[in-house]
């Protein structure tokens, strides 16, 4: 008996990992999970080792995060005098102070990027 039958699947793919670990999911499965740009994904692994995907239903928020957005939005709403436009000065600053910074998209993440 296949493992198909064994364990019902009802559809197969694979794709390829990256030098970075990252991969495309193939259009079937994305089909499949009904996936969208921006959705997020959810990995479960099993005891026997096999993992489960599939699309996660409910956003998990930071509370970090939502305190520090909610702290900015409540200054941009209270103070609306301190918001400056992005002029061309500054934009020639951020220039400088990132020149010759050199970013490999290819190179492998560090444990915390992941």
């Amino acid at each position: 008996m296949s493992a198909s039958a064994t364990w019902g699947i009802k559809l197969e793919a694979e794709s390829k990992v990256t030098r970075r670990f990252q991969t495309t999911i193939p259009a079937a499965i994305r089909k499949a999970l009904n996936l969208t740009e921006n959705d997020r994904i959810q990995y479960k692994v099993l005891p026997d080792g096999q993992v489960v995907i599939s699309r996660q239903l409910e956003e998990h928020s930071d509370p970090v995060i939502n305190a520090f957005l909610d702290f900015v939005e409540a200054d941009m709403l209270n103070h609306p005098e301190n918001l400056q436009p992005l002029t061309l000065a500054m934009h020639e600053k951020i220039n400088v102070l990132t020149a010759g910074i050199d970013i490999d998209l290819d190179s492998p993440l560090s444990d915390d990027d992941e």
